[in-house]
Order: C-alpha cells, then sequence, then structure tokens
C-alpha cells in the first residue's frame, strides 16, 4: 500500500500520509484501507481516506473511481503505451519517457491544451511525445471524420499531420456533419497535402480501422475524456496547471529511471504549498 501511495501522491513534497488501519469487511476478501494524510508544516485537518481492495488484490476503490493497484501501477499501461501508441510524434525517437496525449480534433479543450503540448516539448527534449487521436464521438459528430483525415495526414509525416491538425483546431467551431468534407479539405490543403487524395483515403475501411483502434487503445487504458495525458503509463488531467503537469512529469521520470532532458531550472523541486488534494488522482 506504502508502495502504491508512493507511487501515485509521492510527486507532491508538502503531503505526508499513513496507513492506520488493515481490516477485513463483511464482504469477503474484500479489505478496508483507511489512510491519514496531512500537509507539511500546516494545521489543516482532512478526513481519512477509505480505500477497499478488491479480493482479486489488483483493483483498489475509492469514492466513485476504480484504478490498477499494485506497488508500481502504471507499468501496466505504459508497456501498452509503448506498444500500441502509433500517432504522430514529437520529439525524441526513443521512448524511455513517452508521454501521449489522448485528444478529439473537434474538442475545445483539446485546442486550448495544444499550448501547454508545446511547451512539455520544449521543456523536455528527452520525450517521446505522441498525439494520439480520441474522438468522442457521442458528443462531437464530425470528431471521427477528422480523426480519418489525420491519419492519412500521418501517412505522409508527423509534420505534415500537426500542420494538419493545427488547421483543424483553428476552424473546429465550424465543423458539422453538414461542413466537414469542406473543413477537413481545407485543413489538409494549408498543411500542403494534396485534399482529394487524403479525403478519398479517409473515407477507406483500412483507415476506419486505424481509428478505431486508438479508441480501443483508450479503453484499454480507461480513458474517456480528452484531452488526457499519460506519461509513463501515468493519466494526467490537462486541465489542471502546467506546474503540477511538470511536476508529475519530473516525478515519473525519476521513478521509472530516465532522463527527461530537461534543464536544471525545470527540474528544481516545486516550491512549498498546501495542496488539498484528498482523493486519488488519476
Amino acid at each position: 500500500m506504502n508502495s502504491f501511495l508512493n507511487q501515485v501522491w509521492g510527486y507532491d513534497p508538502n503531503r505526508q500520509w499513513r496507513v492506520m488501519a488493515i481490516q477485513k469487511t463483511d464482504a469477503p476478501y474484500v479489505i478496508r484501507v483507511v489512510v491519514y494524510i496531512a500537509n507539511k508544516g500546516s494545521d489543516t485537518k482532512f478526513p481519512p481516506v477509505v480505500f477497499y481492495i478488491t479480493p482479486d488484490g489488483k483493483h483498489l476503490i475509492e469514492g466513485p473511481s476504480m484504478v490498477y493497484f499494485s506497488a508500481t501501477p502504471y507499468a501496466e499501461t505504459s508497456a501498452m503505451m509503448k506498444a500500441r501508441a502509433s500517432g504522430a510524434v514529437r520529439g525524441s525517437a526513443k521512448k524511455d519517457l513517452t508521454i501521449v496525449e489522448f485528444a478529439d480534433l473537434q474538442c475545445p479543450f483539446c485546442k486550448v491544451a495544444q499550448t501547454t503540448m508545446d511547451q512539455i516539448v520544449k521543456d523536455f527534449p528527452a520525450a517521446h511525445v505522441v498525439f494520439q487521436q480520441l474522438p468522442l464521438v457521442e458528443i462531437h459528430p464530425s470528431a471521427f471524420k477528422a480523426a480519418a483525415y489525420g491519419v492519412c495526414a500521418q501517412k505522409q509525416s508527423d509534420e505534415a499531420f500537426y500542420k494538419y491538425a493545427g488547421g483543424v483546431f483553428e476552424t473546429q467551431e465550424g465543423l458539422t456533419p453538414a461542413t466537414d468534407d469542406t473543413i477537413l479539405r481545407a485543413a489538409a490543403q494549408r498543411a500542403g497535402l494534396d485534399a482529394a487524395a487524403v479525403a478519398s483515403c479517409a473515407n477507406t475501411q483500412a483507415t476506419k480501422d486505424i481509428v478505431n483502434a486508438d479508441i480501443k487503445l483508450a479503453k484499454d487504458a480507461g480513458i474517456d475524456q480528452t484531452p488526457t495525458l499519460v506519461v509513463n503509463g501515468r493519466p494526467i488531467s490537462l486541465g489542471i496547471p502546467y506546474e503540477t503537469i511538470k511536476q508529475l512529469i519530473v516525478f515519473q521520470a525519476k521513478l521509472d529511471g530516465v532522463a527527461t532532458g530537461a534543464s536544471a531550472d525545470i527540474m528544481a523541486p516545486p516550491p512549498p504549498s498546501t495542496p488539498a488534494l484528498i482523493n486519488l488522482p488519476k
């Protein structure tokens, strides 16, 4: 339990915790774990956190959330990402520090997050940064087609994909089932691609199969929101402050014993704070 919590919470040098109880429950083989937490240098009192370990010993439940439980909870997802994330890449060709961004080209939050992604590429030159498409078709009706065009743009080059994606983000507000072909063709053309050829490629079953494989990768990793980062298997919301994202990347790289390529000021410990994060971060 302590190894698990160190992986999940250890990035925050101001957080302290103690496992106070490991108890049987009335449910056969379900274990109740009580953890007290505090912040260094603060008198703030937090209620204890209660976790439940499933009978197979492989899952931990806290409130409505269930996560994989082990001493190295991110290792399995890390291996999955390195083997199956096939989107366009920026940064290092080496996969020691693999950062996968799950994004939807019709998602407005993903558009905003690209500034953060650009900063990550700049701050962590040893990172292998992958744009992995996750079209949320239930809420974004043109997202699947945008992703399919993206697959075909990537076949030309990763650079072509990023130019195409940037063009889609710029015009995403106009995407509807009635306009998406026109807007996506224009984005492909601005990226220097043959728009007609990209459109034809996007309509093939082979391309649609690739997009569906991307969706399945997200499902297998438990990712159902965009934008989401996965840093060597560790899911991180792109909605949190960049300083915290940076802190988590540095910490995960240290846990895994891999280089980030970051400068000394990026790697420096964060200033003291009194975070009030109680729930288990995803």
